[in-house]
């Protein structure tokens, strides 16, 4: 007989005795098989019986015990499934083998291990534990809880048992606050909960999977990325990390990226909720926003800016998107002169990402617009520590400039003129404003009113002075300083004296009533 391993038996068979083979390459007992006891001569005694004994098993065992015992896990493994082969009833050698799985951290196939060898053997303590430990190390507390419960049936002070059970209860724990905080929207809370889960269940996918998207959630991106790329190293098909993968290019704006790993989520999982519901809001955002730009570039700005408002809605989650869409609202309310409002938006904006440039640019812009100068240098300077660049110095230069302008006293203003007003406005707000002012139209007034109506009239001479000279008032709007360049001093500064050339001699051909009758402010031209 040639075949590796063969069986010989007697059975009887209809009175006579015939001889059995049974064949390890052909288990099916065939009729060129079944050969009259009688019919077996001498020369065709059956060879000794060739599959392996339990003493081989026992032998496979050790040396897997001696391999396991050098941490050369991989080696043990082998051994341990040489004894199972030989021996596949033997609860203790599934056992080894779990213990070896673990080592290995293929968690899922040592709790396949350790199931059978409770089930060959329901009062093997070791199975269990271990079953247990694997239920733990997966993320199932409670299929833990009951294998620890076990064990103390059969060794009521096994002490690491009582301590695992705790272990799993603390599990427990987690996972209720965990859930519990996602509801509530504390995503850090998540985090943190995660972190102490998957000290007890390192190869949990599922906490691996909420602690990423939530760190998803929170914007810190990289270590979400890097979550589920470790599971997807493992299981490239696993929806969960796909999605994962997916909400993080989403949140960074790669929308049409994050719509491909939603949709690879999906056709590995239909029913995969939160991904379809993720890769719908990406597909909307992305065409309202695109829709918004268009009506800009049409100038259709009040358009736009219903658009980017509607956009905004989509999803409150989306940092980037929204920081982005808050600035493109901002643009198109200051081309509409919402100017406050485009304020708020880029503040908006610089709250979702404080390091967006384009925001700090577009309020510091409308900071100039609205003439709050102080604000504007801010974010300018904010804008140059960041990029050093040729532009974004002139403009904090000339942020500067106008903020210092604005510290003087505006010439224009105490004229009631505009900046571009001509020579003959400015003389014509100064004779009205000299008139209006005059000390001895308020001779009969209170000492106080008096007091201030002399300061108006010498700051309406000093702003004459100043902006019907060509030279000063060239200085003067480019900010520069006139005490300095031309030895202008305004607490010398004589307004009578100007009022009198203005008006010629010394009273101008008129006078001021100042009688009692009469009241403060009356004055009557007396022209020779």
């Amino acid at each position: 007989m040639n075949c590796s391993y063969t069986l010989y038996c007697i059975i009887r068979h209809t009175g006579s005795f015939f001889l059995e083979l049974f064949s390890a390459d052909s288990p099916v007992l065939g009729s060129a098989l079944l050969t009259p006891l009688g019919a077996v001569r001498s020369q065709d005694c059956v060879s000794p019986i060739c599959c392996p004994t339990s003493s081989q098993a026992e032998g496979f065992k050790e040396q897997g015990n001696a391999f396991y015992s050098k941490k050369d896990y991989s080696e043990a493994f082998n051994y341990y499934t040489k004894a199972i082969d030989a021996s596949p009833k033997n609860a203790s050698y599934y056992g080894n083998r779990a213990a070896t799985l673990m080592m290995l951290c293929r968690f899922r196939e040592a709790l396949e291990d350790s199931q059978q060898a409770v089930r060959l053997d329901d009062c093997f303590m070791k199975g269990h534990l271990r079953e247990g430990k694997c239920h733990l190390s997966l993320g199932n507390a409670m299929a833990a809880s009951r294998c620890f419960q076990k064990v103390l049936e059969l060794e009521p002070s096994n002490r690491e048992a009582q301590q695992e059970n705790k272990n799993a209860t603390t599990l427990l724990e987690f996972e209720r606050m965990a859930e519990f905080s996602f509801e509530k929207r504390d995503f850090r809370k998540v985090v943190y909960c995660m972190d102490r889960a998957l000290a007890l269940a390192s190869a949990c996918h599922r906490f691996k999977i909420l602690k990423a998207e939530c760190l998803a959630l929170l914007g810190r991106y990289p270590e979400a990325q890097s979550v589920a790329s470790d599971i997807l190293r493992m299981d490239s098909t696993n929806a969960d990390a796909l999605y994962v993968r997916g909400l993080c290019l989403y949140y960074e704006d790669c929308i049409d990226k994050a719509v491909q790993f939603f949709v690879q989520a999906l056709r590995m999982a239909p029913d995969h909720e939160k991904a379809r519901l993720a890769c719908r809001n990406a597909k909307a955002l992305k065409a309202k926003k695109e829709e918004g730009n268009q009506a800009f570039k049409n100038c259709n700005y009040e358009a736009a800016y219903q658009l980017y408002t509607e956009a905004l809605a989509i999803d409150p989650n989306n940092i980037k998107t929204n920081a982005k869409l808050y600035c493109n609202r901002a643009t198109a309310g200051a081309k509409l002169k919402k100017l406050n409002q485009a304020i708020e938006d880029c503040s908006s904006a610089i709250k979702l990402d404080d390091t967006y440039i384009k925001a700090y640019l577009r309020r510091a812009q409308c900071y100039m617009d609205t003439e709050q100068y102080e604000e504007a240098v801010r974010d300018y300077e904010k804008v140059y520590q960041t990029e050093k660049t040729s532009d974004h110095k002139h403009l904090l230069k000339t942020a500067q400039m106008e903020l210092k302008k604005s510290k003087r006293k505006d010439y224009y203003k105490v004229l009631g003129v505009g900046k571009n007003a001509t020579e003959d406005e400015i003389k014509k707000a100064y004779r009205k404003r000299a008139l209006m002012h005059h000390p001895d139209r308020h001779s009969a007034a209170t000492p106080e009113v008096q007091k201030e109506e002399e300061k108006k009239f010498k700051e309406v001479g000093e702003a004459f002075t100043v902006l019907s000279d060509p030279k000063k008032k060239m200085r003067y709007d480019n900010g520069h300083d006139l005490e300095d360049d031309c030895g202008f001093d305004g607490r010398d500064f004589d307004a009578n004296n100007i009022f009198r050339a203005f008006f010629g001699g010394h009273g101008g051909g008129f006078t001021f009533d100042s009688s009692p009758d009469s009241g403060p402010g009356n004055v009557f031209f007396q022209f020779g």
